[in-house]
């Protein structure tokens, strides 16, 4: 004769189950909060600011925690609205824009694609050199002169991110 000495084991009610799914829910939530607010941002572009390269409409995923780097797409507020543009030009250096060409601490710049850049309408003079903590920012569509052009250099504080990922949101 065999002698169980063991417990028997509790019924769980509908309350435990309730309690326990709330509990889930509520570490969830709280870790996904912590990504998006410190680690990732999600924002969708509603002008042409970045086209070619992310077109009105698109879904973007940017990362916060990296360094930036000079040419990195990013997003960053100004003038109380969310943008999207091109590091040009990082803290300490020097832009100069001539005859449709940049040029950064007397360098010019490579660039995948020649975009004609004009100083025209610029808000500020050149050559500009860029505080420290702070990135020198122009849109990939260059006829949109709403970056540093008339922003001067935006603060690391106002970079959402670097943007890492894009949806193509047309047609679905």
């Amino acid at each position: 004769m065999i002698n169980d000495t063991r417990t028997p084991k509790k019924k769980r009610t509908a309350c435990n189950y309730a309690l326990s799914f709330f509990l889930k829910m509520t570490v969830t939530g709280l870790i996904l909060w912590v990504q998006l607010k410190w680690v990732t941002g999600i924002y969708v572009c509603h002008n042409h600011s970045a086209y070619p390269m992310i077109k009105d409409g698109d879904f973007c995923l940017t990362y916060r925690l990296g360094e930036l780097k000079q040419g990195e797409e990013i997003v960053y507020r100004a003038d109380g609205a969310v943008r999207f543009g091109r590091i040009i030009a990082l803290g300490g250096d020097s832009v100069e824009i001539l005859n449709d060409y940049i040029m950064v601490n007397g360098y010019g710049i490579f660039e995948d694609v020649v975009y004609p850049t004009t100083s025209e309408g610029a808000k500020i003079s050149f050559p500009y050199t860029v505080s420290e903590n702070c990135v020198f920012v122009l849109n990939d569509y260059r006829s949109d002169i709403s970056d540093s052009r008339i922003f001067g250099a935006i603060p690391l504080n106002d970079v959402q991110g670097k943007v890492v990922f894009i949806m193509r949101r047309r047609g679905i």
